[in-house]
């Protein structure tokens, strides 16, 4: 089950960080590199971050989330986590396809993430996304950039 959360209240930011944290954690494995900002995001930065969240619920346990910001006819996903716990169960992809039904007026998806998380990148490009381009964004880490627009 898909439900929106309410990131302004401490004890939501502090479920969305308990799938966070350890996500976050697999992928910085994954790309050697160690430090992710949202590794060091904290409740007070999340319950004011301005982003709209969306929780995937398993058996009432928070499994996965989603989180973007729309600006004009642009969705801008900042976040598509899953707790290691639910890997490889269709849940990124789940929330991914919710927020483009829930958004289906905006003309255009954007979404970076590590350019060595080839799980991530395969997600975006098997649901309609393309690279558009790929920068280096700190000694060790580049990012991959990703846009799908509506036809």
């Amino acid at each position: 089950m898909i439900a929106k959360l309410w990131i302004a209240k401490e004890e939501t930011a502090r479920q969305v960080l308990a799938v966070q944290i350890p996500a976050y954690e697999v992928e910085a494995e994954l790309i050697q590199f160690h430090d992710l900002p949202p590794l060091k995001e904290t409740i007070g930065s999340l319950t004011a971050c301005g982003e709209s969240f969306y929780g995937f619920f398993e058996q009432g346990e928070l499994a996965g989330v989603i989180s973007y910001k729309k600006e004009d006819d642009t969705v801008d996903i900042h976040r598509l986590i899953v707790h290691p716990a639910y890997f490889r169960r269709g849940i990124a992809q789940a929330l991914l396809r919710f927020v483009e039904r829930l958004e289906q007026s905006a003309a255009k998806f954007v979404v970076a993430t590590a350019a060595r998380n080839n799980p991530a990148k395969n997600l975006y490009l098997k649901n309609g996304f393309l690279q558009v381009k790929e920068q280096e964004v700190a000694p060790g880490l580049s990012l991959s950039f990703f846009e799908k627009r509506k036809l």
